[in-house]
């Protein structure tokens, strides 16, 4: 059984990241997708896809980052073109804070799905409380062209629907394990095999039982066993389809993804 954790923040782990790989592999995760949250963070993401072949790498700023440097579509596509980058964000709309950087926000969102476009790279998106403009905005930007994933999924069957017509898998985090996610547990259920990923999110959003502390990717198997028996499959059914999945969407390494996925998602469309 070997599962891919589609979620990771490699770098913001408490211990080095070579540690918590051979944890996470000891575990039987066998595949990692270290996301972008910063401008800053690229450097670091490219070392570690460099020295781990299992792991690739996103090029992205996430939502509530003040600070994104010189950011453009066309560093972004550029960035995303090195080896081992194999998605474009974490990008996407986060109303939570209420900060008033919602126009912000909006454009620099924008500026993401115009890069995936160029770059030929999915997506991943963070969206809190902003379910109304992230679907729009992906929709009129035809983010479609490129898919990607819905990641750290907290939304209802309505916002899945919407998603995966616009070429978007479902990722499910630890979430998933918590005593209130029932709601979100009767989503998991109906999800098309084929739509399916898992994810981390490390350092947070720790499963239970780890609830609390921090996350890492050896951790991952708590919300597969979960998944897995909500689902009615076994573990090893459940770490085929998410696996399959992940290697569909993102191509670790990154070297064979231009020729592997030209400019859109393998994914079949859902219905």
């Amino acid at each position: 059984m070997t599962l891919a954790d589609s979620h990771c923040h490699l770098p913001l782990l408490p211990q080095p990241a070579s540690e918590a790989l051979s944890r996470a592999r000891k575990a039987g995760v066998g595949h990692f997708l270290c996301v972008s949250v910063a401008w800053d963070d690229y450097p670091a993401i490219l070392r570690l896809c460099e020295h781990h072949p299992d792991v690739a790498g996103s090029v992205g700023v996430h939502p509530n980052e003040e600070d994104a440097g010189e950011l453009s579509s066309e560093l972004l596509a550029e960035r995303a073109t090195a080896p081992g980058i194999a998605a474009i964000g974490e990008t996407g709309l986060d109303y939570y804070r209420g900060d008033g950087s919602r126009e912000r926000q909006q454009e620099r969102f924008r500026q993401h799905i115009r890069a995936a476009r160029l770059a030929r790279r999915p997506l991943i998106i963070h969206c809190r409380e902003a379910w109304e403009d992230t679907l729009s905005i992906l929709s009129r930007e035809g983010a479609e062209e490129t898919g990607g994933v819905m990641h750290c999924f907290t939304g209802g069957w309505e916002e899945a629907r919407r998603s995966m017509q616009l070429n978007f898998a479902i990722s499910f985090s630890g979430i998933l394990t918590f005593k209130n996610a029932g709601p979100l547990r009767e989503v998991a259920r109906r999800i098309p095999d084929e739509r399916l990923l898992l994810e981390t999110d490390a350092p947070y959003l720790a499963p239970v039982p780890h609830r609390g502390k921090a996350n890492e990717p050896a951790l991952l198997p708590h919300t597969a066993e979960c998944l897995a028996q909500l689902r009615g499959e076994s573990p090893e059914e459940l770490a085929h389809k998410t696996t399959t999945n992940y290697l569909a969407l993102f191509s670790p390494g990154g070297a064979g993804m231009q020729e592997e996925r030209p400019g859109r998602s393998r994914l079949p469309r859902a219905q």
